[in-house]
């Protein structure tokens, strides 16, 4: 019968075998698993390792995106604003509106 590890027991025995401070053999036997399979785990951490900072790079770049967005979003808002403002006083102005920016 083939045996299922958690993904956080996993992580935890790559932890300590990236310390380094014990022998794979050491940490295969204080968790009762074959070496190889430290080996593959291992393996499998640092050929994703690059990835992680990728995912962080994008959040931040989404993140980054988003707030600019939001602020597109204000200064529109305040240009209808201004806008409207602008046409009424126009309007209330009457002849003195010729003299006034477009």
């Amino acid at each position: 019968m083939k045996k299922t590890y958690s993904a956080e027991f996993k992580a935890q025995v790559v932890r300590e075998v990236l310390k380094e401070q014990k022998t794979i053999n050491q940490i295969a036997a204080e968790f009762g698993v074959h070496p190889q399979m430290l080996y593959r785990w291992r393996d499998a951490v640092l050929d994703a390792l690059p990835g992680v900072f990728n995912n962080q790079q994008a959040k931040s770049q989404a993140e980054q995106l988003a707030t600019q967005q939001r602020q597109v979003e204000l200064l529109y808002t305040e240009i209808g604003k201004l806008s409207t403002q602008l046409n009424w006083l126009k309007k209330k102005a009457g002849p003195l509106a010729d003299d006034l920016p477009t």
